[in-house]
């Protein structure tokens, strides 16, 4: 016979990690709105109400902004596979694990790859990134934000300028940023730009917000290739190479996202419902507010590390303020940390990748998770944990140094 399931029922957690992390309550009711016809007129109203949303969310007038119906992974992918053409150069600068993943979605377009690498922990100069583009003349620079295996930002004023100057175009991830700081798309010459909504937007994954300007559109348009079936009588195919992949071709979800509504997928409702909420809590929130809420998270959690006798991971100047990299204390089994705060205090934190596994924890403040309380608690757990395994503190320091971060920007 047949094994029986019960009905979901998840325990409950407080997820403090790189990403996801908790998703809004008032994402979850948009998740539970009822479903509608793709192409009926009130949800394609809220199609053209979600691209107006995160051209505002990305600081950008870009008309192609707009939603791809993946992980943040897919975002990345949809915009390098349309961008890059076999033989096509392109540069990465590598600081964390997420450059890789560029550098290997890049080659499995077929480009030259080229990469430029940094040690965990630390990010690039202007003049370096430079040095490199004029050095290799890459078509497009793909570059990380803010990589969450190593809690570092990458500065990037002054990057789009440097691709203009050499004739590149810059894509960026911001996956682990949007939501959580500035990410100023049209001030910063960034040409194309993906995101994922279940980090600092606090929503689900499985829905990644994109934008791209008309640099990226006079490539993408001349690889434009309309399938059989759907292709209007009138249209005139392209000369350039055909996009590697239908369910990621830049041009053909254009079209479908455009006044022309040329079928290519079958719209994911609720999760358009869900970007569509998580865009408008952080503009009705305030872009300014919520970032200064996530430095604050940022500067009370790391005040409380430190006074508890723990080191922070790398350079604190370029710090993510939403996620923070812990070293683990010697002698500590890190693992057992960790499980301790999961099974006994329901808080989830991460470990790393690479070079880093086994040698930090990560903890994530971000969106709806980013709240005095919940810093409050984390820390609270952490030093409980800690002394479970022989690693002491003083009782309730670092929550005391964290309260007092609080205390004074409330004052």
């Amino acid at each position: 016979m047949a094994e029986q399931f019960a009905e979901l029922n998840p325990p409950p957690r407080l997820l403090m990690g790189p990403g996801p992390v908790d998703v809004d309550p008032r994402v979850l009711r948009a998740l539970s709105m009822p479903m509608l016809g793709q192409f009926d007129p009130a949800f394609t109203g809220y199609m053209n109400e979600t691209m107006e949303l995160y051209r505002r969310v990305y600081q950008t007038r870009n008309r192609w902004t707009f939603l791809i119906d993946a992980t943040a992974r897919g975002g990345i992918e949809g915009l390098l596979v349309s961008l890059i053409a076999p033989g096509d150069k392109v540069l990465v600068p590598v600081f964390g694990r997420f450059g890789h993943l560029l550098a290997e979605i890049a080659a499995r377009c077929r480009a030259e790859v080229v990469t430029v690498a940094r040690d965990w922990g630390t990010v690039f100069a202007p003049d370096e990134i430079e040095d490199a583009v004029r050095r290799h003349r890459p078509k497009v620079l793909a570059l990380v934000h803010g990589d969450t295996s190593t809690t570092m930002a990458q500065p990037l004023a002054g990057i789009g300028e440097i691709c203009r100057r050499h004739d590149a175009i810059l894509y960026v991830d911001a996956t682990a940023t949007l939501g959580g700081m500035e990410v100023a798309v049209d001030d910063w010459k960034l040409d194309a730009v993906s995101a994922g909504l279940q980090k600092c937007l606090s929503g689900p994954p499985g829905s990644a917000p994109v934008t791209f300007n008309e640099r990226v559109v006079e490539i993408v348009q001349a690889r434009k290739h309309i399938e059989a079936g759907i292709r209007p009588d009138d249209a005139v195919a392209e000369n350039g190479p055909v996009i590697q992949s239908n369910y990621f071709d830049l041009a053909m979800l254009m079209d479908y996202w455009s006044e022309a509504r040329l079928n290519h997928h079958t719209e994911a409702t609720p999760m358009l419902y869900a970007a569509r909420e998580c865009a408008r809590i952080a503009l009705a929130e305030g872009l300014e507010a919520r970032f200064a809420r996530h430095r604050l998270a940022s500067t009370a959690l790391t005040a409380g590390l430190a006074t508890m006798g723990l080191t922070l991971f790398g350079d604190q100047k370029n710090k993510m303020p939403n996620v923070t990299g812990v070293e683990i204390p010697d002698g500590v089994d890190g693992e057992r940390v960790r499980a301790i705060m999961l099974n006994d205090f329901g808080i989830e934190i991460g470990t790393s990748f690479g070079p880093l596994r086994g040698r930090i924890w990560r903890i994530g403040t971000m969106g709806y998770v980013c709240r005095k309380e919940n810093v409050l608690a984390c820390l609270g757990a952490l030093e409980v944990a800690l002394r479970q395994c022989g690693f002491r503190t003083k009782p309730v320091s670092g929550v005391d140094a964290a309260l007092a971060v609080y205390r004074e920007a409330e004052a």
